[in-house]
């Protein structure tokens, strides 16, 4: 398994990552992803892709560090998703590890994400991998729902 990250630019992230990124983001479009990408990336936002031995996309990180009063530094994953073929064969794991290790040699303190309350299997994946439920997450929407 190869793992990269792919630069605002790079036509991997339109052709590989985001067809991948968009089985947790199905609202995701082209055009959509690049224009938060292009905005993001100056916010620490980064994009990592992990390949299959053929050189398929298999799996995708959305991640920033972040710098803060709670927790210092940590390492926030946005997103993280294996593609639905690819699941069970270790791709989530090393993806999750690579970022893990990144934030280690960052000199973060923490290693955080949220997952939505409906995703049973990603969260016993999470705890399997000895993250814990350490907070709850609360949100308003600010903008009406697109039709």
């Amino acid at each position: 398994m190869k793992i990269l990250d792919l630069e605002p630019g790079d036509a991997r992230l339109t052709a590989d990552l985001l067809p991948v990124l968009r089985e947790l983001r199905p609202h995701l479009t082209e055009d959509l992803f690049r224009e938060v990408y292009e905005r993001g990336y100056a916010q620490g936002l980064r994009f990592t892709a992990a390949y299959d031995d053929g050189g398929a996309c298999v799996g995708a990180a959305g991640w920033r560090i972040v710098d803060n009063t709670s927790q210092i530094r940590k390492l926030y994953v946005d997103d993280l998703v294996t593609a639905g073929h690819a699941r069970s064969t270790g791709a989530g794991r090393r993806l999750l590890g690579h970022l893990e290790q990144r934030a280690r040699e960052a000199g973060c303190r923490a290693f955080a994400l949220d997952s939505g309350t409906h995703r049973t299997r990603a969260h016993r994946f999470y705890l399997r991998e000895r993250l814990d439920i350490v907070a709850f997450h609360f949100s308003k929407r600010l903008v009406p729902e697109a039709d």
